[in-house]
């Protein structure tokens, strides 16, 4: 039997389980190498706990988060990075950074890795020597300096408010907002901020907004932040609520229908990214065609 292409965890499931590296650090693994069938995605909810941290250190993979709540100091060569609820970053292949806890509070995010960590090659994480720590600052997203951060507000999802006055002091115009069929887009992390193997946006859905049946040459995460959502699978159907977190791998035909009365808002990855060209394969589109073709392969068989 073909392992499952989807994976679908309930937020009451949450299980946070102490890391094996770090001071303090403790973490949800949703997908990972254990995952059937998932092999570019590392997607993990993560605490860390007052005056917790993870020392200086680099991967072999992309690391990107989104901070759900609390406040985590971000250490690069480049400085100290104070990020609050709303914030996300990503850093690079190879990119030397340490993540701290200095606030009274624990910190919690959702953290996305692409290509997936291994065990077998040490999580594919190497720790290296401390660098200097600065004074942290928190994310302006006008700095031309802090390009491998930003933040992301739900009032940045709607529509009537996208002017340039907005977009300076929200996401910057490269994070400009997609809107078609009842379905809000914005991206947060994607080749524009640096990343080059993962995306990671905010969906909003309408009430009645829907996608239909479509798959991907890529695998796709998604957590729930507000509203409900109805979703389907290879053919199962699922109600997903906030805290609620899903997975479609390549090929899983998926489909998300918000039923209403209030909007529904989702973080969503991508890994690897997708392709200029063929990235959604809508099986309205094929079905047509092979309705279409239907009489003439009659006639043939005639």
């Amino acid at each position: 039997m073909a392992a499952s292409r989807h994976l679908v965890r309930a937020g009451s499931e949450l299980d946070l389980s102490p890391a094996p590296v770090g001071e303090g650090l403790s973490r949800w693994s949703v997908v990972d190498e254990e995952t059937p069938a998932a092999v570019h995605t590392g997607f993990a909810i993560v605490e860390l706990e007052p005056g917790g941290r993870i020392p200086w250190h680099v991967h072999s993979y992309e690391d990107s988060l989104y901070v759900l709540d609390g406040e985590v100091v971000v250490d690069t060569g480049e400085g100290a990075n104070l990020l609050r609820p709303g914030d996300y970053g990503i850093t690079v292949v190879g990119a030397p950074h340490q993540l701290r806890n200095v606030s009274d509070a624990p910190v919690r995010w959702a953290a996305m890795w692409a290509p997936q960590p291994r065990s077998r090659v040490r999580g594919d994480t190497y720790w290296i020597p401390a660098l200097p720590e600065g004074e942290p600052t928190p994310i302006d997203v006008r700095d031309p300096r802090t390009r491998s951060f930003g933040h992301i507000e739900p009032a940045n999802m709607d529509p009537g408010k996208q002017t340039q006055d907005m977009l300076a002091v929200s996401a910057s115009m490269r994070t400009a907002l997609l809107v078609y069929s009842g379905i809000t887009v914005k991206m947060m992390v994607d080749a524009d901020l640096g990343a080059q193997l993962l995306t990671m946006f905010m969906v909003q859905y309408e009430p009645h907004g829907l996608a239909g049946r479509h798959d991907h040459p890529y695998e796709e995460t998604y957590l729930i932040l507000d509203g409900e959502v109805d979703a389907e699978f290879d053919g199962e159907r699922y109600h997903l609520v906030p805290g609620d977190v899903a997975w479609a791998g390549v090929g899983c035909v998926h489909a998300f229908d918000n039923p209403g009365p209030g909007i529904v808002r989702w973080l969503e990855t991508q890994a690897p990214q997708p392709p200029h060209r063929h990235s959604y394969r809508f099986a309205r589109d094929w079905e047509y065609l092979q309705q279409a073709l239907r009489p003439e392969a009659e006639d043939q068989e005639g």
